[in-house]
């Protein structure tokens, strides 16, 4: 079970030397608007993955005073400590440096519900595969080195093509026929998991309180065309070579598992049909149905929630709160003013932010 007992933010956007001792349960954070709630999502989010899920560009991040940021926290019996600048990337775990940003992520596994990061039901192809990647990487074992693999033979096959050097494709498309084929079997088998698990007792009581009795339902698009067996190596390979002349005229490969989606649907109505109001209901089940097939297979993320006030009621609010609370998941939660959610029967910390300035309340 990740739990950050301990958090340290220093330079961080208007973050400055802010320290506070969360709660192993539900973390409540009220403000006004540009008092520093989305900083905070955006910090912890930051010790888990190594990078925003709001700017590519470090120097967004630092306070305007300063030339770098120092994130620091105690993650159940884990020290992590995170140091960047323009020019230096030094992150600590126990007090040894490492280089690959994934022990981070395993150590400490995030979910994070935001309409900052966009909506999966309706959402970008790009955004779709991240959060299913997440997930595939916390339940399959090598996935990432993969994934990594796959990337470096697609990166030299559309060096190949772009050059028409055709002489050297053949063995390049041998390499990526088996890659390709382990992170879709992997991918395949995550989906099947996860409607598994949306079939639990939880999850369906978690649809009934959202007023959900409607079917909700999701496809994995793996990137192929479908005459393709994405779980045959042989057949993807056959497809790569009997195509290689429009391959050499697109100058790149536009299938595979790098352009896969995930088509979403609700009582067989297509998800760009669908309401906004539902696409957001939605893709929040989806993400929530992902913390509860972590949870039952030993992995308790820490779930971060920014700003969703405007997209759902309180009373759905609450329910969100006391499901995750029933999982023992931690969770970080911002909200507008002084309007907090009915958290009756669920254990929580709530924290004040005014310019930067964190404080307990309770």
């Amino acid at each position: 079970m990740a739990v950050i007992n301990k958090l340290s933010i220093n330079q961080f956007r208007n973050l400055k030397n802010q320290y506070i001792e969360p709660s192993k349960n539900i973390n409540l954070f009220v403000a006004d608007n540009a008092q520093g709630k989305t900083n905070l999502i955006e910090a912890i989010y930051y010790l888990g993955h190594n990078r925003s899920f709001k700017t590519k560009t470090i120097s967004e991040v630092i306070h305007y005073k300063f030339s770098d940021f120092q994130l620091n926290a105690q993650i159940d019996n884990h020290r992590i400590k995170l140091e960047k600048s323009r020019n230096k990337n030094k992150i600590f775990i126990d007090q040894q440096r490492i280089k690959n940003t994934s022990q981070l992520t395993q150590l400490l596994p995030i979910q994070i519900i935001t309409p900052d990061k966009g909506f999966v039901v309706n959402g970008t192809p790009k955004n779709k595969r991240s959060y299913l990647d997440w997930g595939v990487f916390h339940v399959e074992l090598g996935f990432l080195k993969t994934f990594k693999s796959y990337n470096k033979i697609l990166k030299n096959i559309n060096v190949l093509l772009f050059n028409n050097k055709i002489n050297e494709l053949d063995f390049w498309f041998l390499e990526l026929a088996k890659t390709a084929k382990i992170i879709n079997k992997n991918r395949v088998e995550y989906i099947k998991q996860l409607k598994k698990t949306a079939k639990s007792k939880d999850l369906q009581q978690l649809l009934t309180s959202f007023d959900l009795i409607d079917t909700f339902d999701y496809q994995f698009y793996s990137g192929w065309p479908k005459e393709v067996d994405e779980l045959d190596e042989q057949s993807i390979y056959r497809y790569l070579s009997k195509n290689i002349q429009s391959l050499l005229k697109a100058n790149y490969l536009n299938y595979g598992p790098h352009k896969a989606s995930i088509n979403f649907s609700l009582n067989n109505k297509n998800e760009c049909f669908l309401s906004r109001g539902e696409q957001k209901t939605l893709s929040i089940i989806f993400w929530l149905t992902q913390v509860l097939m972590l949870t039952n297979q030993g992995v308790n993320p820490v779930v971060l929630i920014d700003d969703i006030s405007s997209e759902l009621d309180r009373k759905k609010i609450n329910t969100i709160l006391q499901y995750l609370n029933a999982l023992n998941v931690q969770t970080f939660m911002t909200d507008i003013g002084n309007h907090l959610p009915l958290v009756s029967h669920v254990d929580n910390t709530v924290f004040e932010i005014n310019n930067g300035i964190i404080k307990s309340v309770n």
